[in-house]
Order: C-alpha cells, then structure tokens, then sequence
C-alpha cells in the first residue's frame, strides 16, 4: 500500500480548511457602537466653545446637540484633513480618532435638538420664500429640497439648521458665497448666486423653524 507523500497530505489540509477561511473572510464586521460616556469625556475640550452639552452657546459657535453624528464625524475629520479650514477646530480635532470622533459625535446628537426663533420680523417674508421656493431668477434652488421643510436636515451631507443661531448660519453661508469655506461644492454655488441680505433673511427665518 503506497502512503501519502507529505506535500500530498499538507494539500489536503489546506483544501479542508478553505470553507473555514472562507466563511471568516466573509463574516461581516460587527457594527461600530458609539459610546456615549466616552464621548462625554472626549468633548471635556470642547465645553469652552460649546458648552456642556452643544447646546446654545455664543451665536459664533454651532449649537451641536440633536445634529446629526454622520454629519459632525463628516466636520470633524474635514478639519483634520484641512478640507474645512478653521486653525482653532484644526488643533482641538488633531489628536483625535475617527473612532474618537464618533464617541464625541454621538454624545452631542443624543441631546433634544433646540428649539430657537426668528428675530427680525421684517425679514421673515423674504426669508420664508427663500426657504420653501428659493429664488427662481437665480437659479437658487429652494432650502427645504435638502434640509427638510422644518430644517432637520438629512444625515452626513446635510445639516439640521432648525433652532441653530442665525449668526452662525449666516457666517457660514457667507463664508460659502466667499470662497472661504471650501468643503460643500453645492454650498458654494448657491451661496455665490445671493446677496448678504438674502442670506441673512433665510438665516433668520431658520432659526425660528420647528
């Protein structure tokens, strides 16, 4: 009776350990789970600017609470990599994971989202158009088509703008129509086609949106 040769015996085995392998290969990897606690801890840095939940805050700082973590992991590593440009989140974000992002992220979207109002009265007409119809003439495509007609946005690439200051919403939209802000291609155009005044009334207008 001939025996096995070696090299004919470890073919073997590695051929009865092919479904094995293969079956790891394809086991999917189990689902990130933010830890809120950790995030807490993580955002200690952020309170001066941010309070201690991301809540209202200096109208020059974003009101985070209830905004999207897709959409604050998405900021967050844009001011790491440089594609957002502001040197204060740049050195805050630099010692931080994507994974240490999304703990920090997940803390400040497990807040109730804030409730804010209108201020000018005068403008809230023209900011109210601009919102649910935009401005035709221009090519300035109605607000609610991307943030929702209460402006709730929708996860990673569009933010939750109800209830957040308008001066910041402003500061952003007009640092978009400047060319300062470089990190949204659609931002970008469609502020460059309005007038501070517009983006000042839309600003407005909402904050005050529920």
């Amino acid at each position: 009776m001939k025996l096995p040769t070696l090299s004919a015996t470890l073919a073997a085995l590695a051929l009865s350990s092919l479904p094995v392998a293969s079956a790891l290969a394809a086991a999917p990897a189990p689902a990130f789970k933010p830890d809120l606690a950790k995030g807490q801890q993580l955002a200690a840095t952020c309170l001066a600017c941010h309070t201690a939940d991301g809540s209202r805050g200096a109208p020059a700082n974003p009101i985070l609470q209830g905004q999207h973590p897709e959409y604050l992991v998405k900021q967050l590593i844009e001011f790491k990599s440089g594609k957002r440009k502001n040197a204060i989140m740049a050195g805050m974000v630099a010692a931080l994971s994507e994974e240490d992002m999304k703990h920090i992220s997940a803390f400040y979207a497990s807040k109730p989202a804030p409730k804010g109002f209108a201020g000018n009265k005068d403008t809230v007409a023209l900011g109210e158009s601009i919102w649910r119809g935009g401005i035709a003439a221009k090519g300035v495509p109605a607000c609610a088509a991307c943030h929702g007609p209460a402006g709730s946005g929708m996860p990673a690439q569009y933010p939750r703008i109800a209830g957040q200051h308008a001066a910041y919403t402003e500061a952003q939209m007009n640092a978009f129509r400047l060319g300062e802000r470089g990190n949204n291609a659609q931002m970008i155009t469609i502020a460059g086609k309005m007038t501070e005044r517009e983006i000042k009334a839309v600003s407005d207008f909402a904050a005050g949106l529920r």
